[in-house]
Formats: C-alpha cells, sequence, structure tokens
C-alpha cells in the first residue's frame, strides 16, 4: 500500500457552517496524519492555478465566485492511501445524493457548496499541494501513535 499526501480545502461554506473541527477531527480520527495547515483567502489567481483545466468551462466563473467568497482551510493529509481515504469521506459532490456517515452525506444538500475539496488522484494531489503550500510548510514528525493505526506491511 503506498503512503500518500493528499490536498484537503474545507470551502468557504465548511468554514462559515463552523465544520472545520468537525471534518479536521474525522480525518485524524481516522487514522490520517496532518502534515500541512492553514488558513486562507483564496484569490482569483490562486483559483485559476488550482482549476486550471476547468478555467475555460462554462460552470467556472461561478466557481471561482464561490471558492473565493470567503476563507478556506487548506490541510494536506499524509497516510496509506490517503487519497481514496478522503475521496470516500467526503462522498459523491452533490450533498443529496451522498450517503450518511459520509461528511457531504452528514453536512450537505448542493451540488455546488459541498464543503470539502479533496485531490482526485496522485497527480493532482502532487499539483495541488504545491499550489497551496511551499516544501517547507509541510512537516515530517514521528507520531507515537503511528504502530497503532496500521501494521508495518500497511505503511
Amino acid at each position: 500500500m503506498a503512503l500518500e499526501r493528499t490536498l484537503v480545502l474545507v470551502k468557504p461554506d465548511g468554514v462559515q457552517r463552523r465544520l472545520v473541527g468537525e471534518i479536521v477531527g474525522r480525518l485524524e480520527k481516522r487514522g490520517l496524519r496532518l502534515v500541512g495547515l492553514k488558513m486562507l483567502q483564496v484569490t482569483k489567481e490562486l483559483s485559476r492555478q488550482h482549476y486550471a483545466e476547468h478555467v475555460s468551462k462554462p460552470f467556472y466563473p461561478m466557481l471561482e465566485e464561490f471558492i473565493t467568497s470567503g476563507p478556506v482551510v487548506a490541510l494536506v493529509a499524509e497516510g496509506p492511501e490517503a487519497i481514496t481515504v478522503v475521496r470516500g469521506m467526503m462522498g459523491p459532490t452533490n450533498g443529496r445524493q451522498a450517503a450518511p456517515g459520509t461528511i457531504r452525506g452528514d453536512f450537505g444538500l448542493s451540488r455546488q457548496m459541498n464543503l470539502i475539496h479533496g485531490s482526485d488522484g496522485p497527480d493532482a494531489a502532487k499539483k495541488e499541494i504545491g499550489v497551496y503550500f511551499k516544501a517547507e510548510e509541510l512537516l515530517d514528525y514521528d507520531s507515537p501513535l503511528g504502530g497503532t493505526v496500521c501494521a508495518g506491511d500497511e505503511k
């Protein structure tokens, strides 16, 4: 199993609804390790960098308006198959279609205002982490709980 890092954003609606602690807590309780964390305001330039593949699409102006509408919390989570794990925890994009127990299923009713972003693959994760974090902002540290989350051959 691959030890991976993934970008997670708690989007403006998640911050405004005061769900940051709940979302971060779920990631930590699952066993993921936080290696970077910050709150910031996404600018139009940063939005275009992050969503470069969508800039020319008809829905992009609404996406940009939303992601720049308030602060976000950006974090990098690390763990075995972290990308797949986080995507599963998020649930489908549309909260109305998300199963209870997922973040969007428990807290969302919208397709557009969907609380959270998680990288959709290793290439996207690498790119997105680089958009939001400098290398020196990501910490590598030992956790005394490290051996209690996964067996040695699962890391």
